[in-house]
């Protein structure tokens, strides 16, 4: 597989009419900018904001990213109206302004992101967008295929789980050092690797979502330590505009079926709760089999989403798919 750091850049080509329009590699100053298109286009497909900038900056500083040859900003005068980018030949992210929809420009990206996968080095390049919106509209008329259907779930404001009790012996704490961080990482892992079709993300990879995330604090980590005090579950709560998001979840294997995935779930809504998040969030898809067991302890579903991908491309950028575009441009 390519490294993006000596990868040659893939031209973005933008339809016919767009001359008033530029493109260039996005750099981390742009992080703000594509936050608040993210935001944009999240309050008008799904009617709530879930991003924010800091988890644009926690990608971007994964070691396997490179922001100057797998990213692509489409600019009107200073305003970015459009972005896309691939992580490690498969996992894309793009959002088009929806006053911009409609052009041909959300096709143009689709188009850019295949080319990125193959000269990287994969065979099928994707990404979440919402149930019923313009981008899945978009997708389908390209000839994408839906995967997997994920699902973000609220706690509303002022209700909360049961308590679950953790068994005797066991106990929640925050990380004390490298070791701790090392055996959530290992956790973490393992458990999603369990249905997750990708390969393992090192170490580095995950802290620069977690512990290496703008503004992290130790309180955010939350550890299920067993009798001998081995790390066998853990779950990850970010605490913005007064909403506790559960980033993840997981439990060892050989430990379920104690009640530990719910102790954990209480607890980071609770601590969420302690620093600001009155109301709490999460999100799960269909490879998990999770949803079922969220909604009895009281959560409910906001917005639903789904995972189309399609092949690769090993070509530039073109405009042959802009007439589809127009039957629902993301």
């Amino acid at each position: 597989m390519t490294t993006p750091h000596d990868a040659d850049p893939i031209a973005l080509v933008l339809p016919g009419g767009s001359d008033a329009l530029t493109v260039r590699p996005l750099t981390p100053g742009d992080a703000a900018s594509v936050a608040a298109l993210m935001a944009t286009c999240e309050q008008h497909d799904v009617g709530e904001v879930l991003i924010e900038e800091a988890d644009i900056v926690g990608d971007w500083q994964r070691p396997a990213f490179d922001l100057a040859s797998q990213s692509v900003g489409v600019l009107d005068g200073e305003r970015l109206v459009a972005y896309a980018e691939v992580y490690k030949a498969r996992w894309a992210d793009g959002a088009v302004d929806p006053a911009y929809r409609g052009r041909g420009i959300g096709a143009a990206l689709s188009r850019w992101t295949r080319a990125v996968g193959a000269r990287d080095g994969g065979t099928l390049v994707g990404q979440p967008v919402p149930g019923d919106s313009a981008g899945e509209r978009l997708f389908a008329a390209l000839g994408y295929r839906s995967l997997w259907t994920s699902w973000v779930l609220e706690m509303p404001a002022g209700e909360s789980i049961v308590p679950q009790p953790t068994p005797a012996g066991y106990a929640i704490r925050e990380p004390r050092d490298r070791a701790d961080l090392e055996a959530a990482w290992t956790v973490n892992e393992d458990a999603f690797l369990e249905w997750s079709e990708r390969e393992r993300t090192t170490f580095d990879e995950w802290a620069a979502t977690v512990v290496n995330r703008p503004g992290y604090e130790p309180w955010q980590l939350r550890l299920m330590a067993d009798p001998a005090g081995e790390v066998v579950g853990m779950a990850f709560v970010i605490v913005s505009g007064g909403c506790a998001y559960v980033d993840k979840l997981a439990v060892h294997r050989d430990e379920r079926g104690r009640g530990l995935a719910r102790a954990l779930l209480v607890d980071a809504f609770e601590v969420g709760r302690a620093h600001g998040g009155d109301r709490s969030e999460l999100s799960t898809d269909s490879r998990t089999g999770a949803l079922g067991l969220y909604e009895k302890v009281g959560m409910r579903v906001t917005s639903l989403w789904r995972h189309w991908a399609a092949d690769v491309v090993a070509a530039p950028a073109t405009t042959e798919a802009a007439g589809a575009a127009h039957a629902g441009d993301a």
